[in-house]
Protein backbone atom coordinates (compact mmCIF):
# COMPACT_ATOMS: atom_id res chain seq x y z
CA UNK A 1 0.00 0.00 0.00
CA UNK A 2 2.95 2.56 1.03
CA UNK A 3 3.36 3.27 -2.60
CA UNK A 4 0.13 3.84 -3.46
CA UNK A 5 -1.94 5.14 -0.82
CA UNK A 6 -0.87 6.97 2.41
CA UNK A 7 -2.88 7.52 5.62
CA UNK A 8 -1.39 9.89 7.93
CA UNK A 9 -3.58 10.56 11.40
CA UNK A 10 -4.13 14.20 12.36
CA UNK A 11 -5.60 15.07 15.16
CA UNK A 12 -9.22 14.78 16.43
CA UNK A 13 -9.48 11.64 15.20
CA UNK A 14 -9.03 12.58 11.52
CA UNK A 15 -7.42 10.27 8.57
CA UNK A 16 -5.62 11.86 5.91
CA UNK A 17 -5.58 9.42 3.26
CA UNK A 18 -4.16 9.91 0.02
CA UNK A 19 -3.72 8.58 -3.50
CA UNK A 20 0.13 8.70 -4.12
CA UNK A 21 0.34 6.96 -7.61
CA UNK A 22 1.17 10.57 -9.15
CA UNK A 23 3.25 9.52 -11.58
CA UNK A 24 0.22 8.37 -13.74
CA UNK A 25 -1.91 10.64 -12.04
CA UNK A 26 -3.25 8.28 -9.58
CA UNK A 27 -4.27 5.69 -12.30
CA UNK A 28 -5.24 2.63 -11.21
CA UNK A 29 -3.49 -0.58 -11.46
CA UNK A 30 -3.47 -3.92 -9.52
CA UNK A 31 -1.66 -2.57 -7.16
CA UNK A 32 -3.96 0.45 -6.56
CA UNK A 33 -6.54 -1.71 -6.30
CA UNK A 34 -5.30 -3.73 -3.67
CA UNK A 35 -4.00 -0.57 -1.84
CA UNK A 36 -7.27 0.63 -1.92
CA UNK A 37 -8.99 -1.89 0.03
CA UNK A 38 -6.00 -1.81 2.16
CA UNK A 39 -6.27 1.44 2.98
CA UNK A 40 -10.46 0.53 3.52
CA UNK A 41 -9.67 -2.47 5.94
CA UNK A 42 -7.08 -0.52 7.68
CA UNK A 43 -9.02 2.42 8.87
CA UNK A 44 -11.94 -0.22 9.45
CA UNK A 45 -9.72 -1.24 12.57
CA UNK A 46 -8.57 2.24 13.45
CA UNK A 47 -9.58 3.05 16.91
CA UNK A 48 -10.66 6.51 17.69
CA UNK A 49 -11.16 7.17 13.78
CA UNK A 50 -13.63 9.79 13.45
CA UNK A 51 -13.80 11.21 9.99
CA UNK A 52 -11.60 10.52 6.55
CA UNK A 53 -10.46 12.83 3.92
CA UNK A 54 -9.61 11.14 0.64
CA UNK A 55 -7.84 13.12 -1.55
CA UNK A 56 -5.22 12.74 -4.76
CA UNK A 57 -1.81 14.02 -4.42
CA UNK A 58 -0.30 15.48 -7.39
CA UNK A 59 -1.89 17.07 -10.94
CA UNK A 60 -5.17 14.74 -10.23
CA UNK A 61 -7.80 13.11 -7.94
CA UNK A 62 -7.74 9.81 -9.95
CA UNK A 63 -7.51 9.34 -13.52
CA UNK A 64 -9.57 6.12 -13.45
CA UNK A 65 -8.06 3.02 -14.77
CA UNK A 66 -4.95 2.47 -15.78
CA UNK A 67 -5.15 2.24 -19.61
CA UNK A 68 -2.52 -0.64 -19.74
CA UNK A 69 -5.45 -2.73 -17.85
CA UNK A 70 -7.50 -2.45 -21.32
CA UNK A 71 -4.63 -4.12 -23.35
CA UNK A 72 -3.54 -6.84 -20.57
CA UNK A 73 -4.82 -10.27 -21.90
CA UNK A 74 -7.32 -11.89 -19.22
CA UNK A 75 -9.78 -14.39 -19.29
CA UNK A 76 -13.69 -13.08 -20.47
CA UNK A 77 -14.63 -11.51 -16.80
CA UNK A 78 -11.95 -11.56 -15.40
CA UNK A 79 -10.82 -8.25 -13.06
CA UNK A 80 -8.22 -5.91 -13.24
CA UNK A 81 -8.01 -5.60 -9.50
CA UNK A 82 -7.75 -9.59 -9.01
CA UNK A 83 -10.61 -12.66 -9.53
CA UNK A 84 -13.52 -12.02 -11.84
CA UNK A 85 -16.55 -9.51 -11.99
CA UNK A 86 -18.76 -12.19 -10.69
CA UNK A 87 -16.74 -12.55 -7.82
CA UNK A 88 -18.22 -11.64 -4.72
CA UNK A 89 -15.03 -11.10 -2.47
CA UNK A 90 -16.25 -8.46 -0.13
CA UNK A 91 -19.20 -8.72 1.02
CA UNK A 92 -21.47 -7.64 -1.80
CA UNK A 93 -18.95 -5.98 -4.12
CA UNK A 94 -16.12 -7.47 -6.27
CA UNK A 95 -12.38 -6.22 -5.78
CA UNK A 96 -13.19 -3.42 -8.10
CA UNK A 97 -16.66 -1.90 -6.37
CA UNK A 98 -15.03 -2.38 -2.88
CA UNK A 99 -12.35 0.29 -4.12
CA UNK A 100 -14.96 2.40 -4.01
CA UNK A 101 -18.47 1.04 -1.92
CA UNK A 102 -15.82 0.65 0.72
CA UNK A 103 -15.39 3.79 2.12
CA UNK A 104 -19.60 3.89 1.87
CA UNK A 105 -19.41 1.23 4.33
CA UNK A 106 -17.06 2.90 6.65
CA UNK A 107 -19.16 3.79 9.90
CA UNK A 108 -17.37 7.68 10.17
CA UNK A 109 -17.64 10.10 7.43
CA UNK A 110 -15.67 10.25 4.30
CA UNK A 111 -14.98 13.62 2.52
CA UNK A 112 -13.19 13.96 -1.29
CA UNK A 113 -11.38 16.54 -1.72
CA UNK A 114 -10.96 16.56 -5.56
CA UNK A 115 -8.76 18.17 -8.18
CA UNK A 116 -7.43 17.69 -11.69
CA UNK A 117 -9.12 14.79 -12.97
CA UNK A 118 -11.79 12.09 -11.78
CA UNK A 119 -12.28 9.85 -14.61
CA UNK A 120 -14.47 6.78 -14.80
CA UNK A 121 -13.37 4.52 -11.90
CA UNK A 122 -11.88 7.77 -10.31
CA UNK A 123 -15.59 9.60 -10.37
CA UNK A 124 -17.25 6.41 -8.96
CA UNK A 125 -14.71 6.66 -5.85
CA UNK A 126 -14.98 10.02 -5.61
CA UNK A 127 -18.79 9.48 -5.39
CA UNK A 128 -18.55 7.02 -2.70
CA UNK A 129 -17.81 10.05 -0.14
CA UNK A 130 -20.15 11.42 2.09
CA UNK A 131 -19.43 14.84 1.03
CA UNK A 132 -17.34 15.90 -1.88
CA UNK A 133 -15.43 19.54 -2.46
CA UNK A 134 -14.12 19.75 -6.02
CA UNK A 135 -12.07 22.39 -7.57
CA UNK A 136 -13.88 24.63 -10.53
CA UNK A 137 -11.40 23.57 -12.94
CA UNK A 138 -11.70 19.70 -12.45
CA UNK A 139 -12.61 17.96 -15.52
CA UNK A 140 -14.99 14.77 -14.61
CA UNK A 141 -15.92 12.10 -16.63
CA UNK A 142 -18.12 8.65 -16.39
CA UNK A 143 -15.48 7.88 -19.29
CA UNK A 144 -16.42 3.79 -19.30
CA UNK A 145 -18.58 4.27 -22.54
CA UNK A 146 -15.46 5.75 -24.34
CA UNK A 147 -13.59 2.24 -24.57
CA UNK A 148 -16.87 0.30 -24.82
CA UNK A 149 -17.54 -0.39 -21.62
CA UNK A 150 -20.34 0.57 -18.43
CA UNK A 151 -19.67 1.74 -15.24
CA UNK A 152 -18.94 -1.11 -13.04
CA UNK A 153 -17.00 0.05 -9.94
CA UNK A 154 -20.09 1.21 -7.39
CA UNK A 155 -21.15 3.81 -9.48
CA UNK A 156 -24.29 3.29 -10.00
CA UNK A 157 -25.46 2.20 -6.46
CA UNK A 158 -23.69 5.35 -5.49
CA UNK A 159 -24.73 8.18 -8.04
CA UNK A 160 -28.58 7.37 -7.43
CA UNK A 161 -29.33 9.21 -3.99
CA UNK A 162 -26.65 12.00 -5.96
CA UNK A 163 -27.92 12.67 -9.47
CA UNK A 164 -30.77 12.74 -11.40
CA UNK A 165 -31.90 9.78 -13.15
CA UNK A 166 -32.18 11.97 -16.85
CA UNK A 167 -28.89 13.82 -16.19
CA UNK A 168 -26.97 10.27 -15.30
CA UNK A 169 -28.13 8.62 -18.15
CA UNK A 170 -26.19 11.52 -20.80
CA UNK A 171 -23.20 11.36 -18.84
CA UNK A 172 -23.00 7.74 -18.84
CA UNK A 173 -24.00 7.36 -22.31
CA UNK A 174 -21.87 10.15 -23.78
CA UNK A 175 -19.17 10.12 -21.39
CA UNK A 176 -18.69 13.74 -21.63
CA UNK A 177 -16.92 16.01 -19.38
CA UNK A 178 -17.77 18.00 -17.34
CA UNK A 179 -16.01 20.80 -14.74
CA UNK A 180 -16.31 21.58 -10.93
CA UNK A 181 -18.97 23.69 -11.58
CA UNK A 182 -21.17 21.67 -13.72
CA UNK A 183 -20.38 18.61 -11.41
CA UNK A 184 -22.09 20.85 -8.46
CA UNK A 185 -25.16 21.88 -10.59
CA UNK A 186 -25.34 18.09 -11.69
CA UNK A 187 -25.12 16.61 -8.21
CA UNK A 188 -21.63 14.55 -8.40
CA UNK A 189 -20.33 17.74 -6.00
CA UNK A 190 -21.12 18.94 -2.86
CA UNK A 191 -19.41 21.96 -2.80
CA UNK A 192 -16.93 23.65 -5.17
CA UNK A 193 -13.36 25.56 -3.87
CA UNK A 194 -10.68 26.89 -4.57
CA UNK A 195 -8.63 24.71 -2.09
CA UNK A 196 -10.48 21.58 -1.89
CA UNK A 197 -8.05 19.63 0.75
CA UNK A 198 -8.32 22.79 3.24
CA UNK A 199 -11.87 23.03 2.44
CA UNK A 200 -12.05 19.29 3.48
CA UNK A 201 -9.78 19.52 6.35
CA UNK A 202 -12.09 22.16 8.09
CA UNK A 203 -14.87 20.55 7.46
CA UNK A 204 -13.35 16.77 8.83
CA UNK A 205 -12.28 19.49 12.25
CA UNK A 206 -15.91 20.52 12.08
CA UNK A 207 -17.14 16.76 12.27
CA UNK A 208 -14.54 15.57 14.85
CA UNK A 209 -16.04 17.90 17.33
CA UNK A 210 -19.52 15.84 17.35
CA UNK A 211 -20.63 13.17 19.70
CA UNK A 212 -18.76 10.26 17.92
CA UNK A 213 -21.49 7.78 18.23
CA UNK A 214 -24.36 10.31 17.09
CA UNK A 215 -22.34 10.94 14.11
CA UNK A 216 -21.67 6.52 13.13
CA UNK A 217 -25.39 6.71 13.57
CA UNK A 218 -26.39 9.59 11.33
CA UNK A 219 -23.85 7.65 8.80
CA UNK A 220 -26.09 4.34 9.33
CA UNK A 221 -29.05 6.35 9.13
CA UNK A 222 -28.18 8.15 5.43
CA UNK A 223 -26.43 4.52 4.17
CA UNK A 224 -30.86 3.36 3.93
CA UNK A 225 -32.09 6.17 2.53
CA UNK A 226 -31.69 4.30 -1.07
CA UNK A 227 -33.46 1.19 -0.09
CA UNK A 228 -35.09 1.19 2.92
CA UNK A 229 -38.99 1.69 3.54
CA UNK A 230 -39.95 4.23 5.39
CA UNK A 231 -41.38 2.39 8.27
CA UNK A 232 -37.94 0.44 8.32
CA UNK A 233 -36.42 4.48 8.52
CA UNK A 234 -38.80 5.27 11.06
CA UNK A 235 -38.07 2.30 13.69
CA UNK A 236 -34.33 3.44 12.75
CA UNK A 237 -34.05 6.84 13.48
CA UNK A 238 -35.60 5.43 16.73
CA UNK A 239 -32.97 2.71 17.27
CA UNK A 240 -30.13 4.81 16.85
CA UNK A 241 -31.68 7.42 19.25
CA UNK A 242 -31.92 5.03 21.78
CA UNK A 243 -28.15 4.44 21.74
CA UNK A 244 -27.52 7.82 21.89
CA UNK A 245 -29.65 9.32 24.08
CA UNK A 246 -28.38 10.31 27.82
CA UNK A 247 -25.39 8.84 27.69
CA UNK A 248 -22.22 10.28 28.89
CA UNK A 249 -21.07 11.86 25.29
CA UNK A 250 -24.86 12.73 24.42
CA UNK A 251 -24.22 14.63 27.70
CA UNK A 252 -21.14 15.78 27.15
CA UNK A 253 -22.29 17.65 24.33
CA UNK A 254 -25.01 19.25 25.68
CA UNK A 255 -22.48 20.45 28.80
CA UNK A 256 -19.93 21.33 25.95
CA UNK A 257 -22.22 23.74 24.32
CA UNK A 258 -23.56 25.59 26.88
CA UNK A 259 -20.03 25.83 28.70
CA UNK A 260 -18.88 26.83 25.20
CA UNK A 261 -16.10 24.80 25.67
CA UNK A 262 -14.22 22.21 23.34
CA UNK A 263 -16.17 19.16 23.96
CA UNK A 264 -14.08 15.90 25.15
CA UNK A 265 -15.66 12.74 24.11
CA UNK A 266 -14.83 8.79 24.97
CA UNK A 267 -14.75 6.69 21.96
Amino acid sequence: MKDRVSITMLDGGIADVRLIRTDKMNALDAAMWAALVEAIETLKATPGLRVVVLSGEGRAFCAGLDLSSLQAERDPGASSAGGTLADRTNGIANNAQYAAWGWRELPVPVIAAVHGVAFGAGSQIMAAADIRFVHPDTRIAIMEMKWGLVPDVAGMALWRTQVADDVLREMIYTNRQFNGHEAKAMGFATHVSDDPLQSALELAQVISMKNPHAVRGAKRLCNMLADATDAEILQAESDEQVKVIRTPNQIEAVMSEMEKRKPVFAE
